[in-house]
């Protein structure tokens, strides 16, 4: 393993996305039993991609984790995708984590809304309310955090969660990872939570593996930070991480 530091940024490369996803575990499981000594419970937000597979699943494995007292969310949904659509980002972290380990509460964004401003209102709100602890999160192919991608992503978004049209390379992403089988498959919309409201949780982490982020791992680290590259922002984090494997660090 190497780390490094970019700006405030911490830096970690594995030589697999196994032993990232490990690292990245119990790192997270270390700060999750350092928050629950000192509340009763905590906020969690959960990114839902393949990328995300290796840190939930030794998550979901490690049997010491007190998430009878963590209460989930997830950082964003499409828009229009049938409510039992295994593409749909609640869906997936259900089979993935939510069903697997006994949150103390998992609060969906409501993948069937007709009313995707009332909805994102409404799950904002939830968010005010209960102050994000820790995110598990990753980065897209053209950079993005959730679905803030570069066209309209802002740093100093006012809102807490807002809808989105999606790029087409992130549209496309979603067809490279395999969840669907072309892009007019993919939703053009979907709810994102924006990136002040990532960034305002107290500790991220952030797990990139695979050749296919190769570029926006370059960027993000080395590119200025600003919102033509979302996940750029991550350098101005007090205590943020970044887990990469062998593939996914392959630029720098």
């Amino acid at each position: 393993m190497k780390s490094y530091k970019v700006d405030k940024l911490n830096v970690a490369i594995y030589e697999n996305r196994t032993l990232m996803g490990e690292a990245a575990a119990r790192d997270i499981k270390a700060k999750i039993a350092q928050l629950l000594s000192q509340k009763q419970e905590i906020n969690m937000i959960f990114a839902a991609a393949p990328s995300q597979n290796d840190v939930l699943k030794a998550l979901v494995e490690d049997k010491e984790i007190e998430w009878n007292r963590v209460n989930a969310y997830h950082m964003d949904e499409y828009i229009g995708l049938d409510k039992d659509a295994p593409q749909g980002f609640g869906n997936f972290l259900k089979a993935q984590i939510f069903s697997l380990v006994p949150f103390k509460s998992v609060k969906y964004i409501d993948i069937s809304t007709t009313n995707p401003e009332e909805e994102a209102e409404r799950y904002g709100k939830l968010l005010d309310e209960n102050p994000t602890d820790i995110v598990i999160m990753g980065i897209g192919e053209n950079g993005h955090i959730a679905f803030n991608d570069p066209p309209v992503a802002d740093f100093n978004d006012k809102k807490t969660v807002k809808p989105v049209k999606l790029d087409e390379v992130c549209r496309q992403q979603q067809v490279n990872d395999g969840c669907f089988a072309t892009i007019n498959d993919v939703p053009t919309h979907a709810m994102t939570l924006t990136v002040p409201t990532l960034v305002r949780a107290p500790y991220l982490f952030c797990i990139v593996p695979a050749p296919t982020k190769a570029k926006a791992v370059y960027e993000t680290l080395n590119g200025n930070v600003d919102e033509h590259c979302p996940a750029s922002i991550l350098r101005t984090h007090e205590n943020a991480k970044l887990y990469l494997d062998d593939q996914s660090s392959k630029l720098l």
